[in-house]
């Protein structure tokens, strides 16, 4: 029987970790039968490990997954789109076929990571614990990932297979290869998150030598994110109740924070307190939930430092780069306003290709060398992201004076007017003549290059808005792209042709492809 390829990894799902302080450090996976697995409570350990590990992938949401979210968007593009038959040229052309091998590989990938995420709450199901609280734990942790994940599905395809337990024979994948209505996913993520913020006892932000682990904040902030968009792009009359339950989850989230203003925290790398600096990734009190590298490790070392770079800069790494690093559109850098301070620490001119390229992660440590082997944490959430979210639910629910302050706190930071002095300039009102527009436009230089504009963009506008949007930029901000190419079936990617021919009528094809 022909196996779905979203299952690929199901005889591998049992990843083994050493343990938490080394939980990137791969066993063999085949050593011991899946069947057989579980017997310890550290067996549970490595398998939560092994959840954490597959989301590391460039094709699942580690660094390299800009290509299939920020390359999607206004900021990033390519200049390029002949390499590699093309296939990454068309997530930012809006070009996307289903045969795309890059699209299919990131499919496996999240279906990976759901799998493995699964293996591990079937192991707490079947080891018996000296402490029920572990247990929980551990299954908090396992849920949190297949939460955050299925999160990124939903919003890339909306409908798809709804997977909450491990599948382990051909006719288990075979009856689950079809296509669940969204509105039931977002449940999952929904039920996923309450169940390690109301049951668990993991710590509200994760110690220094935890990071990378899921914590309390991390799934309030998550959630409040999940209600924000659900009030979105569910059609179900509770757009008011999900705003509300956004603001409540975002605010609980706030409650934890352990710094005052978000301007204790710099963009100075030789601070104690700069967001990227490698120096400061699992100190960093912004930083709520990441993705962990290595520094100078040669199988989970990070290479986002020198793969931005360009041929001539050395702004990001000690690696000498023979390449154009990565492409800014024009259109993001038109957004800067003077004298915002995250524009010199976030991108950099690269005479040697008449383009912008991101300096926003850098490591030119030593450790790291001229192979370019980073420390670099990817970011998956930090505190100013969900400041901007508490201003932009604040201002959905018509609260606009509870708003504008936490667009203030990050404007502060930035060394920016705050937004009533702003509203006076005749340019900066022209170009967000409203306050859902000015938080828009602060997401977007805030959190740029971080995998957040593309869902912003579907977040923030309705479809038919979204086009309009896109239309009329100015194509030479562009690149080689052609935003003409956006219509309404670019919202949702293409399932995957290998996906689609096993179950043609349960795997349905999105629209328009």
């Amino acid at each position: 029987m022909k196996k779905s390829i979203i299952f690929i990894s199901i005889l591998t799902a049992g990843l083994s970790l050493s343990s938490c302080e080394d939980f990137l450090t791969e066993k063999n996976p085949n050593a011991i039968p899946i069947t057989n697995y579980f017997t310890t409570e550290n067996d549970v350990e490595r398998a939560v490990n092994g959840a954490y590990l597959a989301l590391r992938s460039n094709s699942c949401m580690g660094e390299g997954s800009t290509a299939y979210t920020e390359e999607r968007s206004d900021n990033t593009g390519r200049l390029d789109n002949q390499s590699n038959s093309g296939e990454p040229f068309q997530f930012t052309d809006f070009s996307l076929l289903p045969s795309n091998t890059y699209l299919k590989s990131y499919w496996n990938a999240v279906f990976k990571a759901i799998n493995n995420s699964n293996f591990a709450l079937k192991g707490t199901e079947e080891v018996t614990f000296s402490d029920d609280k572990e247990k929980i734990n551990y299954a908090a942790e396992a849920r949190f990932v297949r939460a955050l994940v299925y999160f990124d599905i939903v919003r890339k395809w909306g409908d798809a297979p709804l997977i909450d337990t491990y599948l382990s024979t051909p006719a288990e994948i075979t009856a689950h290869t079809y296509r669940e209505d969204k509105a039931k996913i977002y449940n999952l993520i929904v039920e996923d998150l309450k169940y390690g913020l109301e049951q668990s006892t993991l710590p509200n932000l994760s110690t220094e030598g935890n990071k990378g682990h899921a914590c309390k904040a991390a799934m309030a902030g998550l959630l409040g994110k999940v209600y924000l968009t659900m009030a979105h792009v569910l059609s179900d009359g509770k757009s008011s109740e999900y705003l509300n339950s956004a603001e409540s989850y975002l605010q609980q989230c706030y409650s934890m924070k352990t710094f005052t203003r978000l301007s204790d925290i710099t963009y100075d790398d030789n601070t104690k307190t700069g967001l990227y600096a490698v120096a400061n990734k699992s100190t960093c009190p912004e930083i709520i939930f990441q993705i962990v590298y290595i520094q100078g490790d040669k199988d989970y070392y990070s290479s986002i430092a020198k793969n931005n770079q360009s041929k001539g800069i050395t702004i990001n790494s000690q690696y000498k780069s023979t390449g154009m690093g990565t492409f800014v559109n024009l259109d993001l850098m038109n957004e800067y306003e003077s004298g915002d301070a995250r524009k010199d620490y976030s991108v950099t001119y690269a005479s040697s290709y008449n383009s912008w390229n991101i300096t926003k992660f850098r490591d030119t440590s030593d450790a790291a060398g001229t192979l370019g082997y980073g420390g670099n944490d990817w970011i998956i959430l930090r505190y100013a992201d969900v400041i901007l979210m508490l201003a932009e639910v604040y201002n959905e629910l018509g609260q606009t004076t509870k708003a504008i302050p936490y667009l203030n706190e990050v404007r502060e930071r930035a060394g920016l007017s705050d937004y009533a002095t702003s509203m006076q300039n005749a340019e900066y009102a022209t170009h967000y003549p409203t306050l859902k527009l000015a938080i828009l436009h602060e997401r977007r230089v805030e959190l740029a290059f971080e995998n957040q504009r593309w869902y912003d963009l579907l977040r923030f506008f309705t479809t038919s808005e979204l086009i309009n949007y896109m239309h009329s930029k100015d194509g030479n901000n562009y690149g080689i792209s052609n935003l003409q190419n956006f219509t309404e079936k670019d919202i949702y990617y293409p399932i995957p042709y290998d996906e689609w021919k096993l179950n043609k009528e349960g795997m349905f094809q999105n629209p328009g492809y």
